[in-house]
């Protein structure tokens, strides 16, 4: 085997020619890190497909779709992390005298002896492209060092503390024992950001914790604390978060920003709350490199996104981002006021906290203990010649009234409110204390957003509708996808989530509207007849006919609107 050389192979099969292999040695020469393979395609002789096919039947190798495929940790914990990735191998099976590793370049006999005189099991290789393995490679090593500092810390000596007030006194000291909970804390952020979860939770119980994971919008159990660690894991929290760690009997708010072995840093926004066995913590990963589908049209379908652009042209007017926690809102503010920021305008922005730092935009954080809040900073804007302004929340009538002030005085103000559907902000302005001829002459347009999971490109299946479904999806949808389940979601049959919106613009009808006190019906039969608008139920059912998502996940829309 050891005589078998990849361009020979290529040649034999007829993907390339003598010609062609001679340029791409010469070629190697000349880029020292190549094999000759990459050389190969670089010069776009052949593809990686061409290059995997070949070997797998000159070398009778079997080839495999990583990303379909499982793979058993316990085989992944036997090859450290630097040699996978130096080496771009990943066990994924073991037996008794052999390891099954997906490999990409299966004549790199150095390293295949390397793994065979570190684990003493003889390589059985499988071939795998190289982009899959190597998102494998990460997305497994997080998990291994997860688990392993899960292990280290329910077996160190401050786990076996009798009691917790030691265990406390211990960690603000910085003792060495502090080393096996700052592991498992830094190995559960990278285990949140590798798995794109959006909430980590600490959970206290009155013989253990649990930790879980928000991850598509769900929760998912994911490992099981003994009980005394629990409050050196809370200190530590606290001790990144500089937050009071003396102090258990309220709730406390902070954040920080964690760098991670993968990927860029991320913002992490802490919430400590008393319970009746200690102190949850629930850790937000405020990560910016999640994939959103339509990013370049803010989330939003074509034809949304065509109706919205002409807001951000507008030079004064508020713009409402609505929707329940949790629907995408601050997201969708981000990308919008990235766009907004490439112009040569002033952004300013009031945030409580601030989840993203962005270029060529001020970012102003609240900070109630300090007498900075959204009211005080909002002011403070005004004085500091903005062109665009960004409240993080609209929450109070104080905030709501300077917002509607700024932007009859000629600025362009974006922000979120907590309402069901697009119109019933008018409503809730109101409520606040905001005069309606003062919200019709303010407004520009509302957005309302909610968040919808996906159905698993991996396991997805076209399944009929039952009769009760057909009693709310109608006659024109006799089939559905639906995932069955896969290592690839979690057996959940759902895999990332997808954004729909249900936009209003104020036009002059439903400005007259709204300042002669028209109901909310009024305004949304108007809206729709002026300006063809679509609901976020007829939204989220485009999106069950397309087999993007279920209609269990419909009958959440439904419920926000009926």
């Amino acid at each position: 085997m050891k005589n078998i050389r990849l361009g020979d192979v290529l040649i034999e099969f007829g993907y390339i020619t003598p010609d062609q292999l001679n340029t791409a040695l010469a070629y190697q020469k000349e880029h020292r890190d190549l094999r000759v393979g990459q050389a190969l395609q670089e010069l776009g002789y052949v593809n990686e497909r061409q290059v995997l096919e070949a070997l797998a039947q000159r070398l009778q190798l079997k080839m495999i779709d990583i990303e379909h495929t499982n793979v058993d940790v316990t085989a992944v914990e036997k090859v450290p992390q630097e040699l996978a990735q130096k080496y771009d191998m990943l066990p994924i099976a073991q037996s008794p005298r052999a390891l099954t590793i997906a490999a990409n370049d299966p004549l790199n006999y150095y390293a295949l002896e390397d793994i065979r005189q570190l684990t003493g099991l003889e390589p059985e290789i499988v071939l795998a492209e190289l982009e899959p393995l190597r998102r494998a490679i990460r997305y497994y090593y997080a998990e291994v060092s997860a688990r392993k500092a899960a292990r280290t810390a329910n077996d160190s000596d401050m786990a076996a503390a009798q009691t917790e007030d030691l265990a406390i006194d211990m960690t603000a000291e910085g003792g060495d024992l502090d080393a096996p909970i700052i592991r498992l804390l830094n190995s559960l952020v990278q285990r949140a950001v590798t798995t794109t979860a959006s909430d980590i939770h600490i959970e206290p119980f009155e013989g253990e914790t649990k930790v879980r994971m928000r991850i598509d919008g769900v929760i998912i159990d994911y490992v099981t604390l003994q009980r005394a660690l629990h409050q050196p894991l809370i200190a530590r929290i606290k001790i990144m978060s500089n937050l009071d760690i003396a102090e258990h009997r309220i709730p406390q708010d902070g954040h920080f920003r964690a760098r991670l072995e993968t990927g860029p840093d991320v913002n992490v926004r802490v919430s400590i709350l008393p319970t009746v066995f200690g102190e949850k913590a629930v850790l937000r990963i405020l990560s910016s490199n999640t994939y959103i589908k339509n990013a370049g049209h803010f989330g939003m379908n074509d034809e949304t996104y065509k109706r919205f652009l002409p807001l951000l042209n507008r030079p004064n007017g508020i713009v409402y981002l609505t929707g329940p926690t949790g629907s995408g809102k601050t997201t969708t503010l981000y990308m919008v006021l990235q766009t907004i920021a490439e112009r040569q305008v002033n952004v300013s922005t009031i945030e409580d906290p601030v989840e993203r730092n962005l270029a060529r935009i001020n970012q102003t954080q609240v900070n109630n203990i300090a007498g900075l809040t959204f009211e005080s900073g909002l002011r403070a804007l005004l004085r500091q010649d903005p062109d665009v302004i960004m409240v993080g929340e609209t929450r109070d009538a104080e905030t709501a009234s300077i917002s509607v002030r700024a932007a009859i005085t000629g600025h362009m103000v974006f922000s979120t409110l907590h309402t069901n559907d697009a119109l019933s902000s008018i409503v809730r302005l109101e409520d606040m204390g905001v005069e309606r001829y003062m919200i019709a002459n303010s407004v520009a347009g509302l957005v309302a957003q909610r968040l919808m999971r996906r159905v698993c490109p991996h396991c997805a299946k076209q399944m009929p509708v039952t009769a009760e479904e057909r009693t709310y999806l109608g006659p024109d949808i006799p089939f559905v996808r639906r995932g069955t389940g896969c290592t690839q979601c979690n057996g959940t049959g759902y895999r990332g989530r997808i954004a729909i919106h249900e936009l209003v613009i104020i036009n002059r009808e439903l400005r007259e509207l709204i300042s002669a006190g028209a109901t909310q019906a009024q305004l949304t039969e108007a809206a729709r007849r002026s300006q063809g608008m679509t609901s976020l139920r007829e939204a989220a059912l485009q999106l069950v006919r397309e087999g993007e998502t279920t209609p269990e996940e419909l009958l959440k829309i439904t419920f926000y609107e009926e």
